[in-house]
């Protein structure tokens, strides 16, 4: 059986993870984005040398990267790579950058601050076609990775679940790693939650379902039933976003049966 890497203590030789199949890093799916909405550096490093084994991206939620002192930002930043985990800024602040035609400049700075991916989304402006292609496919040429990210912030702004998958399409094709599915910080009310943050199941399948390649997409899921319930529906390997700094180890107990939701499931799955 697989053995769990529990950093190395005498935990590894005596405990199997009950929910097998678990990928380490460096892996591209099983990916886990946390969202950082303004921790200091101690904060960071803290959680660095306890959970960077289980982060693969770490995102500066909204536009909160510009009220940090620069030389403070590009440490932050420098620490996270240090530590094997990519960094971007939220999508937020690259829509405004397109609001105020600045979009070249910004992905510029982005890259001379250090951060190794860029998000790229219209959950709050609307942006065409061609300037949401531009922006990947600039971001890229100056060697930035791209996540894009698709849905609205408002639920008044609803988009059609067609035109969604058709936009995680294009972003793909258009060089974008992997797409966001809209869930916020609080998960509830967009895309895929309803008011109360739980899961509309007919909408996540009917797009699961669109999707040709599961792998591709980050859920947001930012409560800890979403995030049980999607790795209940796809596995301990789904990509999972906007979990908060705190809740990483509680995560990676969830991904591999070592929290009480996801261990049921196994023993139920062992006795049938």
């Amino acid at each position: 059986m697989q053995k769990g890497d529990f950093g190395g203590g005498s935990w590894q030789e005596i405990l199997d993870f009950p929910l097998q199949g678990r990928l380490q890093k460096p892996r591209r799916q099983g990916l886990t984005m946390v969202i950082d909405k303004g921790m200091g550096l101690a904060q960071v490093q803290d959680l660095l040398r306890v959970a960077a084994p289980y982060i693969d991206f770490i995102k500066l939620g909204f536009g909160t990267s510009v009220f940090y002192p620069a030389d403070i930002l590009k440490e932050k930043i420098s620490m996270v790579r240090s530590y094997g985990v990519d960094i971007f800024p939220g999508g937020t602040f690259l829509e405004v950058a397109v609001l105020q035609g600045k979009l070249e400049l910004y992905l510029k700075t982005a890259r001379e601050m250090g951060y190794t991916f860029v998000e790229v989304s219209d959950g709050t402006i609307t942006m065409s076609p061609e300037v949401r292609r531009q922006a990947i496919h600039h971001a890229l040429e100056l060697g930035l990775g791209v996540i894009s990210e698709v849905g609205k912030k408002d639920p008044r702004d609803r988009v059609e679940e067609t035109a969604i998958l058709e936009q995680i399409r294009q972003d793909l094709q258009d060089g974008a790693y992997k797409v966001i599915v809209e869930g916020r910080e609080s998960g509830k009310g967009v895309v895929i939650y309803d008011d109360a943050g739980a899961i509309k199941w007919d909408e996540l399948e009917a797009m699961a379902a669109g999707i040709e390649r599961l792998e591709d997409i980050i859920w947001e899921a930012p409560l800890k039933q979403q995030q049980q319930e999607l790795i209940l529906r796809f596995g301990p390997n789904v990509n999972l976003g906007n979990v908060h700094p705190q809740d990483v180890l509680a995560l990676e107990a969830l991904r591999v049966g070592l929290r009480g939701d996801t261990l049921r499931a196994t023993l139920r799955a062992a006795i049938s």
